[in-house]
């Protein structure tokens, strides 16, 4: 008798405190509550039975949203319709949110905050039919297989950016979620962007049915490669930032594609590589657009650039986004990439130790890799010229520098992990680096700015 009254006392208290914490503000959460006049038994029966406020690993300061431990998918399995459609939107959350979180901040966090559903993505992309036996989608390297996600959605646009996604994403640091920004601020942008076409490019007419892709980055070890004719010699060409081709034919060639860019890079580059005979950014005939919306000044440069007017708020005011394209931009062309594929780069290959630090939430992945990434989801085949390798000191930083300068390291990119992954791959026959030297040969002893 004197159990049953104890744990009918025991109800009646939970009941209490669930009214309580009902009526709290929202910043509020079980981890901020100190229980000092509770028992340690009163204490733990509370915690079984209510919910918990804030998924994120490690109790973080920041304000706490309701979350719910959601298993990561094995990708490895084959899926039913239904359970392809759970794993798309990510975490399970109830009724669909109405109301924008409250905004978390960056700056509430020592080091990367790690959330329930970090690993889960949308992978709603429309399935690319190949008949190329060489695809890198055939691949039997284990680990590439484990980690490759070949449906993920790749861009974003108006109709897959609801309330919910909203609130899922503002869970990731830029450029891999909206954590910090202002629904109504970003929105505003988001609901310009039209969906896009897929996929992104078609065999040739007449090939083999394989869709061969080079990527051409600007390191150093490109000065002198005389590689322009093999790299034009693919189906499609990807260049990304400054991509200056004119007086560097021979070594990098002259057609792009996809040109790829953020707002900070197209703005610029016209400044800063002036001198190395920039004149616009690349503007082929049918050329692919592809944007990283790496920060609010790239929701402000695209509200600018899909509605043709100048820049209303930002960095970037008074500016007309449309003339930085030299007259090839054409909105059924232009693309902007999904934070659920930025991240899942970080993520599955790039997951730098600097995450782990103080300046965590500067640290992503270079343009470079993300057009490189893009290509290994759209392209058959990919060849990757001007990107890092073991002998990275024998050149100069860029390949349009006559005089060999220093290869320069920033803080927000780990390019030595970047380096290493571009080797790995190329090992594993996923895709061709090309590189000067190897370990027959002693470094130095190829041609040198």
């Amino acid at each position: 008798m004197a159990e049953k009254i104890l744990n009918l006392f025991y109800l009646l208290l939970l009941l209490s405190v669930c009214l309580l914490l009902f009526n709290l503000p929202s910043e509020y959460s079980l981890s901020k509550i100190r229980w000092p006049s509770f028992s340690v038994k009163i204490r733990h029966r509370a915690q079984e039975w209510l919910v918990d406020f804030g998924a994120e690993k490690g109790n973080s300061t920041s304000p706490t949203v309701f979350t719910q431990t959601t298993k990561h998918p094995d990708y490895t399995k084959k899926k039913n319709v239904t359970e392809m459609k759970n794993d798309q939107m990510g975490p399970t959350r109830g009724a669909v949110a109405e109301t924008p979180m409250p905004v978390l901040l960056k700056s509430s966090y020592k080091k990367l905050p790690e959330w329930d559903f970090e690993d889960i993505y949308n992978q709603d992309a429309p399935p690319r039919q190949t008949t190329c036996a060489k695809s890198l989608r055939n691949s039997e390297d284990e680990n590439f297989k484990k980690n490759f996600l070949p449906n993920i959605r790749l861009y974003m646009h108006k109709d897959n950016v609801n309330m919910s996604e909203w609130n899922r994403l503002s869970h990731f640091n830029n450029p891999f979620g909206f954590m910090g920004f202002k629904h109504d601020d970003v929105m505003t942008s988001v609901k310009l962007i039209p969906k896009p076409k897929e996929p992104l490019l078609l065999p040739k007419p007449g090939a083999d049915g394989c869709v061969s892709c080079a990527v051409v980055a600007g390191a150093g070890i490109l000065n002198g490669s005389k590689k322009g004719e093999e790299i034009d010699a693919h189906d499609y060409v990807f260049r990304m930032n400054g991509a200056i081709t004119k007086g560097y034919e021979e070594d990098v060639g002259n057609r792009t594609s996809v040109y790829v860019h953020t707002a900070h890079s197209i703005t610029s580059s016209p400044n800063v590589l002036r001198s190395y005979g920039y004149k616009n950014v690349p503007n082929d005939e049918g050329i692919i657009y592809v944007m990283i919306p790496e920060a609010m000044r790239d929701f402000n440069w695209l509200e600018g650039l899909l509605k043709g007017e100048r820049i209303s708020d930002g960095p970037y005011k008074n500016r007309r986004p449309r003339t930085y394209y030299a007259g090839q931009y054409n909105e059924t062309r232009f693309y902007v990439l999904h934070q659920d594929f930025l991240r899942y780069v970080k993520n599955r290959f790039l997951k730098s130790r600097g995450l782990l630090t103080s300046h965590w939430a500067i640290v992503r992945p270079t343009n470079g890799a993300f057009t490189l990434f893009l290509a290994l989801h759209t392209c058959d085949t990919v060849s990757a010229y001007g990107f890092m390798t073991d002998d990275y000191k024998e050149y100069s930083n860029y390949y349009f520098q006559k005089i060999k300068k220093n290869v320069v390291f920033y803080a927000n990119h780990d390019y030595i992990m970047e380096k290493n992954l571009w080797k790995n791959l190329h090992d594993s026959n996923i895709l061709n680096l090309y590189q000067r030297t190897n370990s027959t040969q002693e470094p130095g002893k190829e041609n040198k700015l």
